[in-house]
């Protein structure tokens, strides 16, 4: 589709944006309408309005999901491909559509770690009234814009239905998240030895593979279960376990896709020996997965450091990545934003090899760009998500204490941005980035959300250069 409307325009193009295919010449432009795909020579499908450009016929093309498409068709560099297979990754979720050439300023200085850069749960669609739509051409226009042609990554995170996971591969996610936590019991550790040996669920049959045995994994370590470890971590994950055989068989086996399996949303930690019953029993099923998150033991809160014991830690994450190295996967870091103190760790006893996800953290630098540029918006954003504070801690679980965050009539407005250095703020503006986003007038109109993203796209530079820093500090830390 296209309409004519025939003008003398001068556009400012982005350097790294002019690509060509064929007998078509495409490069992304500012204009008065935000950026949008300037298109001259043959069109292989764009749509738009027809311009004058340098006394040549071209086409202006909104980004819109037609010309993502389009534009995924003709340049596959847009289109995501599996890549976990090997070496880093990184998933780095983007909320807000528009950090991802941030990231790519991180990925360029570290071109062997592959950047997952449409990561998104259904949890966060719901939260910021987006579609996997919208994130997937984010990433697609972003990385056309940047001409980073090295290959990225698109994860359906955290699904845990079948119709969620339909919906992630149809709009052509390569990567797969499967959320096992509600087929994990978390009431089992707690119980004694009694109650569990009166368990209808435990499985004799399977228990007896593990029970007295001793398992060798490489470095000289080994893992041996007695009739309780194996008892335990039966009743704990095998309705777990078929969940995954289950989704595996439907929807990965034999398909172009990275899957993970988490098993991290629950209270309890998973140890070394149910991590390896984990993996032993997807091996016996035939189960393939290229990467798993256990629970690990501490706290990997939103948006703050880890909290608990470092060495503990470290100890663990040798096992666990000896684990996985034994069975042919990577392992797989959650809520990995901002964890420095232990990613020399985990750089450290995996060899480099695992998957880390950050999310929340590109959230946080786009606020403190606010409260860098807008204080007087920043200030009433700040008000709101303290009074938000209750609503949203429904969705995430944070230590949090809005009265510990520093009031903001005692604050100047040079001290504003410095709040995304203190933990209580940083989490209290964390988790009610949804309500932030889609809060309304009373009149209809947006509260905030057409203001911060007005004011993003006018200092997009800025923000890729916090994003850069931020994101870098991480990957520096993981892999120095």
């Amino acid at each position: 589709m296209m309409t004519h409307k025939h003008s003398h325009l001068g556009f400012e193009a982005y350097p790294q944006s002019h690509h060509e295919a064929g007998n078509t010449q495409i490069c992304m432009v500012k204009t008065g309408k935000g950026s949008q795909l300037l298109v001259q020579g043959e069109n292989p499908g764009f749509e738009g309005e027809s311009v004058i450009h340098d006394g040549v016929t071209a086409l202006l093309a909104p980004l819109n999901h037609h010309n993502a498409g389009k534009l995924r068709e003709v340049f596959p560099f847009t289109a995501p491909r599996p890549g976990l297979e090997n070496g880093c990754s990184i998933g780095v979720g983007d909320r807000l559509g528009i950090a991802t050439p941030g990231h790519l300023k991180v990925f360029a200085r570290y071109p062997k770690v592959f950047p997952i850069l449409a990561q998104q749960s259904i949890r966060e669609l719901n939260l910021t009234k987006r579609t996997y739509e919208d994130v997937l051409n984010a990433a697609s226009f972003a990385v056309f814009r940047e001409g980073y042609t090295s290959g990225f990554g698109a994860d359906g995170d955290h699904l845990k239905k079948p119709e969620e996971i339909e919906y992630a591969l149809g709009c052509g996610f390569s990567m797969i998240t499967l959320d096992c936590s509600e087929h994990i019991r978390n009431d089992v550790p707690g119980k004694s030895l009694e109650d569990l040996q009166k368990d209808p669920q435990g499985n004799a049959n399977i228990q007896s593979i593990y029970a007295d045995k001793t398992f060798d994994l490489d470095g000289g370590m080994q893992l041996h279960f007695s009739k309780e470890d194996a008892l335990r971590a039966d009743l704990i994950y095998s309705k777990a376990i078929a969940f995954m055989a289950q989704i595996y068989e439907r929807y990965v086996k034999g398909q172009r896709v990275d899957f993970e399996i988490s098993i991290d949303e629950t209270m309890t930690p998973t140890s070394p020996k149910e991590h390896y019953f984990v993996a032993s029993e997807l091996k016996r099923l035939g189960v393939v997965c290229q990467s798993l998150a256990p629970r690990f033991c501490g706290e990997f809160q939103k948006g703050i450091d880890y909290i608990g014991d470092h060495k503990q830690f470290e100890e663990e994450m040798k096992v666990h990545a000896a684990i996985a190295r034994h069975f042919g996967y990577k392992v797989s870091v959650h809520s990995g934003s901002d964890k420095f103190s232990v990613f020399p760790a985990v750089g450290r006893q995996t060899g480099g090899v695992f998957h880390l996800k950050t999310a929340g953290t590109n959230w946080l630098e786009a606020v403190r760009l606010v409260a860098i540029k807008d204080p007087a918006l920043y200030r009433a954003m700040h008000q709101f998500a303290l009074d938000s504070f209750k609503e949203a801690s429904a969705y995430y679980h944070v230590k949090a204490k809005p009265e510990n965050v520093p009031a903001l009539d005692t604050l100047s407005d040079a001290q504003l941005p410095g709040l995304m250095d203190q933990e209580d703020a940083r989490q209290v503006l964390h988790i009610t980035y949804g309500l932030i986003l889609t809060a309304k007038n009373e009149d209809g109109t947006s509260r905030f959300k057409d203001a911060l993203y007005a004011l993003w796209h006018k200092y997009e530079d800025d923000y890729a250069e916090l994003l850069s820093k931020h994101i870098g500090r991480h990957v520096d830390l993981l892999l120095k």
